[in-house]
């Protein structure tokens, strides 16, 4: 077994991350470094360029922009304010009342937009404040914030699932969407039950009961952004659109909702197409270098032998299975989402199928392991917004987020080891 390529790969793609290059460029350069193990240098440059393009030529990907551009529209058209009007009728009551607003209104904006900075940054700048005023404490507030918003990335539609279904070589992403919401529900609801105790044991005060009529009213209120829901994915499942054509759909109603709620504006949208713009340029060649590596990693035969190390380890599911999730869980501190899930996905889905896992389970394994990333430093995007939102720092909000840490990894090994979680409802509607 020929380990130079591997250890190529890792050593100049960790050692250009430590020197602070930008992720989609220490993926490229290793991925060149690697090549030049085995060809010369023009083939393989011209082989990793090739693949770049290549990678990017693909339908599926143009659902990214589409859900990008409506989870823009979606933040800035008035829709995240009627979603929290309608969780506090919900749960405002409770102890950890407006914490547990974050996490369902964090929820439910992920179930329609599916951007886990959208809703980070929707719900800190709305709901920050009026913790603050209630008597919690920012650090609290904020590590709510990043963790909830994460459930979206979950909860579909979600594009990392759509990457995912890329990277896996064609997983149906009506199944990997179904799939997806017993364990983001499981997630959201374990961050609500760590919220309340941590509400009881700081002695937050409660929130007063709604009325029935106030529940009423917030729904119908909601009504038109949850509707959004049951367009989406209701026509990906019954099959009258793809993700792609689902997700020009949600830009098209998102833009008519947000006029219509007069939050939107002739004059804010150039602002809006540009900011999706400029997410979508940073999400795409993200892509498109993770093809790349994907591609150079399988010409240096790189999966096959960590794939044979693993199961030299052990042929215990239990254990090959446990190992994979602290990789997972490891690389996620260091990796953005997109590139982990299109380099790790091909180097570990044959084991785990080989072990007789379904694709499907496994990429919901794979997306929820990455969310805890997002949560954390160096590079934890979700972290990075949730902090500056709330105006406080990381070293502060570090405290309250161990045990909501602690929640969503419980949550990823009842994913791991109990699979109908996520493949039961796929299974209902023959996906």
């Amino acid at each position: 077994m020929d380990y130079i390529p591997i250890l190529v790969l890792v050593l100049s793609f960790v050692g250009l991350l430590s020197i602070g290059t930008p992720v989609a460029w220490s993926i490229s350069i290793s991925s060149v470094l690697t090549m030049l193990v085995s060809i010369p240098a023009l083939p393989a440059f011209t082989t990793v360029s090739q693949r770049m393009g290549t990678g990017l030529d693909s339908f599926a990907l143009l659902a990214i922009p589409f859900f990008i551009l409506s989870g823009q529209l979606m933040n800035k058209g008035g829709i995240a304010h009627r979603l929290i009007a309608f969780a506090k009728t919900l749960v405002g009551s409770l102890p950890g009342g407006l914490a547990l607003i974050n996490v369902i209104g964090a929820m439910l904006m992920g179930a329609i937009a599916g951007s886990a900075m959208a809703s980070a940054s929707a719900m800190g700048s709305i709901l920050g404040p009026e913790m603050e005023k209630e008597g919690y404490s920012k650090e609290f507030g904020a590590a709510v914030n990043i963790t909830s918003a994460t459930t979206g990335l979950i909860i579909p539609p979600s594009n990392v699932l759509i990457v995912y279904s890329l990277a896996s070589g064609g997983v149906s992403i009506a199944a990997l969407f179904l799939a997806g919401y017993i364990p983001g529900i499981i997630t959201g609801l374990f961050l609500m039950l760590v919220a309340m105790f941590w509400a009881k044991k700081k002695k937050y005060k409660l929130g007063k009961r709604s009325s029935l009529k106030d529940v009423f009213k917030t729904f119908i209120d909601a009504v038109p952004s949850l509707f959004l829901l049951i367009i989406v994915i209701g026509g990906i499942v019954t099959g009258i659109f793809t993700a792609t054509e689902a997700s020009a759909i949600a830009v098209l109603y998102t833009l008519i909702l947000g006029f219509a709620y007069k939050e939107i504006s002739f004059k804010t949208l150039p602002q809006i197409l540009l900011d999706s713009a400029s997410t979508t340029a940073v999400v795409m060649l993200l892509i498109g270098a993770s093809m790349s590596m994907s591609w150079v990693m399988s010409f240096e035969n790189i999966p096959q032998s960590i794939s044979a190390s693993l199961l030299a380890i052990s042929d215990n599911p239990i254990i090959i299975l446990l190992i994979i999730n602290l990789i997972l869980l490891f690389v996620g501190i260091f990796m953005d989402m997109t590139p982990a899930v299109l380099i790790f996905t091909p180097i570990f889905l044959p084991v785990v199928e080989g072990l007789g896992m379904d694709p499907i389970q496994f990429g919901i394994i794979m997306v929820l392991n990455l969310c805890i990333g997002l949560c954390t430093p160096p590079v934890g995007s979700v972290l990075f917004v949730g902090v500056g939102v709330a105006e406080t720092t990381i070293q502060k909000v570090m405290k309250p987020l161990l045990p909501l840490f602690l929640a969503m990894v419980v949550a990823l090994f009842l994913v791991t080891y109990f699979p109908q979680l996520t493949l039961w409802l796929p299974s209902v509607f023959n996906l």
